[in-house]
């Protein structure tokens, strides 16, 4: 068990008001989905209305194993595939939905204050866009909702791990609390998630976890942590990063 309770901050010098509002709009968006639950099965992705064009709103039957499954549909947005933009800001639970917004409190403000507000949006947005395409790629006859902004934060560790691999992330570990540098820890969830998507039924046929959609996300954020990188290779100047690197007692260089 390995469970990521925060992370190094001190390069930070501003509120990191990007993530706040992508925190805000989708705790808003699960209680939405809590409220009616056709928002959750009208705005979620279907792989095969994107394919088709066409806004499913009719129950379908899936056969799994000589079984029959029934899969609700709604009724979606005008343009359909509208869809891969909404789907990133919905849940199916409790449990999804915290552990999403955890590891967005705890990883995209180093990120939003590395790329800077418009960008690290845009950062978000494509990385999600990324994963869903991903996934789209080995289900595009499917009609099982996909959704959820794990494919977003896949991007965020990926860019996080090229950005500040030597960032120390705090972190639950059989009921201790130990500190352990973030380029492990990320490595550690990147090789699971590859292992689960590509050998133990990443793509299973009635859905569960998205792991293709997580490496789509974590791919683009690999890419774009490395385009970043390439472009802007001193810490952003700030108040904090000032005294930090004036102090004489400092010895490890700030990622």
């Amino acid at each position: 068990m390995l469970f990521p309770i925060a992370d190094d901050n001190r390069g930070i010098s501003g509120p990191a008001y990007v993530t706040w509002f992508l925190l805000a709009i989708n705790i808003v968006v699960f209680l939405l989905q809590l409220s009616d639950e056709s928002i959750t099965y009208g705005w979620s992705v279907i792989p095969q209305e994107i394919m088709s064009g066409n806004d499913l709103i009719e129950t379908q039957i899936v056969t799994v194993a000589g079984e029959d499954h029934a899969i609700p549909q709604a009724p979606g947005p005008p343009i359909i595939y509208l869809t891969l933009l909404t789907h990133m800001f919905m849940h199916g639970g409790i449990g999804h939905i915290f552990g999403n917004m955890l590891y967005l409190w705890i990883f995209g403000d180093n990120i939003e204050h590395r790329f800077g507000h418009f960008w690290f949006f845009v950062f978000y947005i494509v990385s999600g866009l990324v994963a869903a395409f991903a996934q789209l790629m080995v289900s595009y006859d499917s009609v099982i909702p996909s959704l959820g902004a794990s494919g977003a934060i896949w991007g965020i560790l990926g860019a996080y791990v090229v950005l500040f691999p030597r960032n120390k992330v705090k972190a639950i570990v059989f009921y201790m609390i130990v500190s352990i540098p973030a380029v492990f820890v990320i490595g550690l969830w990147s090789v699971l998630q590859v292992y689960q998507g590509f050998f133990a039924g990443g793509g299973s046929e009635l859905g569960g976890v998205a792991h293709l959609a997580h490496i789509g996300g974590l791919v683009a954020g690999l890419a774009m942590g490395f385009i970043a990188k390439g472009l802007m290779k001193a810490e952003p100047d700030s108040t904090i990063y000032r005294e930090y690197v004036g102090d004489p007692m400092s010895k490890k260089k700030l990622w």
